[in-house]
């Protein structure tokens, strides 16, 4: 069965390849064929978890097997769900111009059928793939579409007949196969490959050696490779809780057995793994959908507006890693993490190897400027060559043990195999964006953002600041259980559109308040799926978990109040005004950091006031409009780490003195505080 996944899987990569060069068909007709496509693909995949045999009896052996006691149930609710799913695509594609344009807004009574049983079947894989919570979301959004006369107040509508439901969900060829999987299709999959095809040639490996090198220049340097790692595969992964689960399984064991409480080790990881879903260039895959939503602008557009928050947000993590990770750490050398050295000469190949086909997508965005899924093809085949290339030309050079035949033969089955790795990755982020695109037609066939629109600003009695943290809890009720795609996506149809027609904030500052807003949901208590995951791996106590991830992530609850006051941050512009509000919020971030994090020498009541003055000065630089109450605040938090600085030493008014020249003798006791 893997043997057979892995031919489709290429066979269905060929297909989007074909479709991205040349474009043969409308890209509505292409998201029936490739959502059709990948949900057969997934249930092949689930079949084939679902078989214990080894592969050695052959494919009758795994269908026996996967079918087998215990899993008839379910081997048979996914083999009907295939037969409906290639059913309804093939008749949908073949019929593609009588639905979408000659009868578009009716149906004929076997189409609705068709697209009852079809809903049923999406309905069933969104519970597959990602549990009771989001079937909750699915189901509650149909709910609403049919029984919106009884809702409470202005969320009240005359609610939606079966057949407008059926219709606007699956026969008009919107819904389920609406604008985010056409985008997926034309986009986000390519990347996706991209992303099996660094997983299959060994590129992790490499970041985890990157991280390892870098650790032994800082104290904390153990718990970096955690933020590393996480944040640069979370980027293209697109979802913050797969991520933890990842990259968590190597580096929450390697923090704990370094000497981090399993709490912290947990915390860190989930932050991290949140943080690289703001990283450009993919901003785990929000990018492109950012870029399809917003009118007038491209993804390059999209991803300049987010280097600077992205930076912010980098940093002040890298500070609070350190505070608390440092004094928890063991002295343990980071050469002898390793099992196996990798010689200076083929490290650097191994980075060119994976730095060519990245190189090709910034020269593409950047300075040719074609379409996404343009540079996304390119930088795939880039990346198929390099895999290909390099290790056979290592071989041939006779600086490998394989031959020439032995590395083909090797890197062949890691293409193959980041093929099929590609499909296993993509299959679930299409079944929830399919999903999402399907509740979100029918709320909006409903009216209910005009309706969450004129209920915020009547709440907020029109100030923004009760509006945006109005906004902001919508944005995390709603991005609960979540990925990124998927929780940015409604609330950039829902809660976005509010702060940018009521009150009057910038496009790009809008969209990344509620992108930013939506992907808090994975951190925040009582869900806190991110966090979940992580100190499920680290055997850690839940709540202390989220504490401490709240801690170190504190500023990304106050960044997207930056946007709505300071606009500029994420303009897509680097003017003199853009920097200077970025370095008064990465100031007011690290300010923040310090005043939660830093170990204070105090006693429990100057201890606190210090916490809170940091905190508040830094909340104050982040957000407060007026520049000079921003300075203010800088100046103030300076002055404070001064007086911090000076007054933690055993003599303090000696040290003054001795810095300042008056004192020729050295002060007793601060040769150690002057090193530290």
């Amino acid at each position: 069965m893997r043997n057979v996944l892995i031919g489709l899987s290429v066979v269905f990569w060929a297909i989007v390849m074909f479709y991205t060069r040349y474009y043969p068909m409308p890209r509505a007709q292409y998201g029936i064929i490739f959502l059709g496509s990948i949900l057969i693909l997934y249930i092949l995949t689930e079949l084939m978890s679902m078989s214990d045999g080894d592969g050695n009896g052959g494919l009758l052996a795994d269908l026996k097997s996967a079918y087998g006691p215990g899993n008839r149930l379910d081997a048979a609710l996914l083999s009907l769900a295939a037969v409906d799913v290639l059913a309804t695509t093939v008749y949908m594609a073949v019929n593609f111009q009588a639905l979408y344009v000659e009868r578009a807004g009716r149906a004929l009574p076997h189409e609705y059928v068709m697209a009852a049983v079809f809903s049923l079947v999406m309905i069933y894989l969104t519970y597959r793939s990602f549990g009771g919570t989001f079937l909750a979301v699915v189901i509650a959004g149909f709910a609403y579409g049919y029984f919106g006369m009884y809702a409470p107040g202005p969320l009240q509508h005359g609610g939606l007949g079966v057949e407008r439901i059926l219709r606007t969900v699956v026969v008009s060829v919107d819904g389920f196969f609406g604008f985010l999987t056409q985008l997926v299709a034309a986009w986000i999959a390519l990347f996706l490959l991209y992303a099996g095809f660094l997983k299959a040639y060994g590129a992790f490996d490499l970041i985890m050696r990157i991280a390892f090198r870098s650790a032994k220049y800082i104290d904390s340097g153990i718990a970096q490779t955690a933020v590393l790692s996480s944040a640069v595969i979370g980027s293209v992964n697109g979802s913050q809780t797969a991520n933890a689960g990842m990259t968590g399984s190597f580096t929450i064991p390697l923090m704990k057995r370094n000497g981090v409480k399993p709490e912290t080790a947990g915390a860190i990881e989930a932050v991290a793994s949140t943080a690289g879903q703001v990283l450009p260039p993919v901003m785990g895959a929000g990018a492109f959908i950012m870029a399809s939503l917003i009118t007038g602008v491209t993804y390059v557009d999209v991803i300049i507006a987010g280097i600077i928050p992205a930076i912010v947000l980098s940093l002040t993590i890298f500070v609070a890693v350190h505070y608390v990770a440092a004094p928890q750490l063991d002295d343990t050398d980071p050469s002898t993490l390793l099992n196996d050295k990798m010689p200076r000469s083929e490290f650097a190949s191994e980075s060119l190897k994976y730095g060519i086909p990245l190189a090709v997508l910034i020269y593409k965005l950047g300075v040719e400027q074609v379409t996404v899924g343009t540079a996304a093809l390119w930088t795939t085949g880039a990346m198929l060559l390099t895999g290909i290339l390099f290790p056979v030309i290592h071989a041939a050079a006779g600086d490998s043990e394989e031959t020439v035949v032995e590395s083909l033969k090797r890197t062949l089955w890691e293409t193959l195999d980041g093929a099929r790795e590609g499909v296993v990755v993509l299959a679930p982020v299409t079944i929830i964006l399919a999903a999402i695109n399907g509740v979100v037609d029918i709320l909006t066939a409903t009216g209910v953002p005009t309706a969450i629109s004129l209920t915020l600003l009547d709440l907020s009695g029109g100030v923004l600041l009760v509006a945006a943290i109005l906004s902001m809890i919508i944005c995390i009720i709603l991005g609960l259980g979540m990925p990124t795609t998927a929780s940015y996506t409604i609330v950039a149809l829902l809660v976005a559109p509010t702060l940018i027609s009521q009150f009057f904030l910038p496009e790009f500052a809008g969209h990344f308040f509620v992108f930013y807003a939506a992907i808090l949901a994975g951190l925040t208590p009582p869900i806190a799926t991110c966090v979940a995951v992580a100190c499920g791996i680290a055997g850690a106590n839940f709540w202390r978990s989220c504490w401490e991830a709240i801690k170190i992530s504190a500023p990304l609850f106050i960044l997207p109040f930056t946007f709505v006051y300071h606009p500029e941050v994420v303009s897509a512009e680097f003017n003199q005004q853009t920097l200077t509000s970025g370095a008064f919020a990465l100031f007011g971030a690290i300010a923040m950091i310090h005043g939660i994090n830093y170990r204070f020498v105090f006693g429990d009541v100057v201890t606190v006031g210090s916490r809170i003055a940091f905190f508040t000065t830094g909340v104050l630089a982040m957000v407060y409009p007026s520049r000079i109450v921003q300075t203010a605040a800088v100046l103030v938090a300076i002055a404070m780490y001064v007086i911090q600085t000076y007054a933690g030493r055993p003599d303090p008014v000696g040290v003054i003195k001795k810095n300042l020249g008056l004192s020729s003798g050295g002060v007793p006791g601060t040769e150690r505080a002057d090193r530290e």
